[in-house]
């Protein structure tokens, strides 16, 4: 059974300090929850990988607890979860109730996840019974396309029915538009979208960057991964408030440099912040699809 709380891939190791044609050097910005999966990831494929995080991520699982209390999730047909940190937030507040959210008689419950985030749900039996001791009136939904637009396609309408959507409170950093999207695309497909706060996504300073600048400064850095758009604001913020860099900078110090997005939503986030994106994952269920799409750039394939 998958542990919810703590990633099963060792934790990111120390970059090689040079490096060759043959390993290209790639930073990646994510999360501590993202980061030694992606790592794995680029371990495998031959990558120096180098984890930079631009930003931190704090539960705040007290504030889904009301909505959990039965019975007043009786009140929702579905939750939608667009990110792993908000399932396994929801997860850790589920620890502190003894009976379901949800009694075993009433309309189907839709429990809604993007890719690879859902394994956290189906590979965990006890994830469901926390929600309902029948699970027959549990559905699990996960989209084709692995978007929260993809999501609220596969949601349907909504027909006035109300949706949780745990997700982030982004401090430090001007809120990407992804959420305020996402939960009025599921306003204009019928649906009451009610916003709870699952984590936070803090800043993580302005030294965040500092390596990121000397590896361009001595040429040793082959590309950076971004897996979300606030992870580009993060990096951004540092390389302005450390060195006075923007990203026309970084180009011109390090022109070979590649970057890389996990998405086209990440994409089109990067470059409404001035970043030109090089490669997108045409796959992004998973990770493995940016890294893949990062194989075909360097020929390692």
């Amino acid at each position: 059974m998958m542990n919810m709380q703590n990633p099963t891939y060792p934790p990111p190791g120390p970059l090689s300090p040079t490096i060759t044609c043959s390993k290209p050097s790639v930073a990646f910005t994510t999360p501590s929850n993202y980061a030694a999966r992606l790592s794995h990831l680029l371990t495998l494929k031959g990558y120096n990988p180098l984890w930079c995080p631009t930003l931190l991520v704090h539960q705040t699982s007290h504030s889904l607890k009301p909505y959990l209390s039965p019975p007043n999730l009786e009140s929702f047909s579905a939750v939608a979860f667009t990110s792993r940190a908000a399932i396994s937030s929801l997860s850790t507040a589920a620890n502190d109730f003894n009976e379901p959210f949800l009694s075993p008689h009433g309309e189907t419950f839709v429990i809604a996840a993007l890719g690879k985030d859902s394994e956290l749900i189906l590979d965990n039996d006890s994830f469901i019974s926390k929600f309902c001791q029948n699970p027959n009136r549990i559905r699990v939904l996960v989209p084709p396309i692995a978007t929260p637009s993809g999501l609220v396609e596969s949601l349907g309408l909504g027909l006035g029915r109300r949706v949780l959507c745990p997700v982030p409170t982004v401090v430090g950093l001007d809120e990407p538009p992804v959420v305020p999207n996402f939960l009025g695309e599921l306003e204009r497909k019928g649906w009451v979208p009610v916003r709870v706060s699952a984590y936070e996504t803090r800043w993580a300073g302005r030294e965040c960057g500092r390596e990121v600048v000397e590896r361009c400064e001595r040429g040793e850095l082959g590309a950076v991964v971004f897996t979300s758009t606030a992870e580009v604001d993060g990096l951004l913020k540092s390389l302005k408030e450390l060195c006075g860099w923007d990203w026309e900078m970084v180009r011109k110090t390090c022109p070979q440099l590649v970057v890389a997005a996990h998405g086209p939503v990440t994409a089109a986030g990067a470059e409404s912040l001035g970043v030109k994106v090089d490669v997108v994952s045409s796959k992004f269920d998973s990770f493995d699809g940016v890294v893949d799409a990062l194989g075909l750039r360097f020929g390692l394939v």
